[in-house]
């Protein structure tokens, strides 16, 4: 089996207030999408990277992964979609047909341990066709109406079922192409409803399972989480 990677890279991450699209910001001298590309290769089990492109800027990412001394899989940068659903879309479409496990990541999180996507690829080899990285929910949730100023509560869902979900998500090729391909079928709401890959399969009616994800996979959305990244870069 071989194992091929693909790198959303191409999201603005305009709630991170900056002039660049988030893969590109700096952290520690580097762009997250470099970081990110690093650890997958890093791991040891990835075989091939793919990546996708905020618009416009497919060969500014191109250089700066095919060049990298550490980067020392074979590199295909495309262009991204509108979504992150189209963009992994875009990866898969140019996947070479070896490849039977698929790591999905995202740039915007960009110290993934090496462990974690060893983890995953290993749960997916073993015969677990879809795999999500996840953590126990530690903070109380409330399931609300949705609403302005003030939103009325009606129930408290029982955190030791919660997990929050990271990436890597690992596949089995097959099941991938299965649920982009469904997801492209379904109407518009419908399709919307899944914001992550495993959530296609979900929608599939296909198992997906957890492995013990790591809080250094957070995932980069603010400033705030840039300065924590930054200081767990220095530990």
């Amino acid at each position: 089996m071989t194992t091929l990677a693909i790198l959303t890279a191409a999201g603005s991450g305009a709630r991170l207030g900056r002039d660049l699209p988030k893969a590109l910001v700096d952290l520690g001298g580097f762009p997250l999408v470099l970081h990110a590309a690093r650890r997958l290769v890093g791991s040891g089990v990835v075989d091939a990277l793919v990546v996708t492109a905020p618009d416009g800027l497919r060969d500014v990412v191109a250089d700066l992964l095919i060049t990298d001394a550490h980067v020392t899989v074979p590199v295909t940068v495309v262009d991204g979609g509108p979504t992150r659903q189209a963009s992994v879309a875009a990866g898969l479409a140019v996947a070479d047909a070896s490849h039977d496990v698929v790591l999905v990541h995202d740039a915007a999180r960009p110290l993934v341990p090496a462990d974690l996507v060893r983890r995953v690829d290993a749960a997916v080899r073993a015969g677990h066709d879809a795999v999500v990285p996840g953590l126990p929910v530690t903070d109380t949730v409330k399931q609300v109406v949705p609403g302005d100023d003030v939103e009325l509560v009606v129930g408290t869902p029982d955190r030791a079922w919660l997990r929050a979900v990271q990436t890597p998500q690992g596949f089995t090729r097959e099941l991938l192409e299965r649920a982009h391909k469904a997801g492209r079928e379904r109407s518009g709401s419908e399709a919307a409803a899944a914001t992550d890959d495993a959530g296609l399969v979900e929608a599939l009616g296909e198992p997906v399972h957890i492995v013990r994800g790591d809080a250094a996979a957070a995932k980069i959305t603010t400033e705030r989480d840039l300065r924590m990244a930054a200081l767990e870069l220095e530990d």
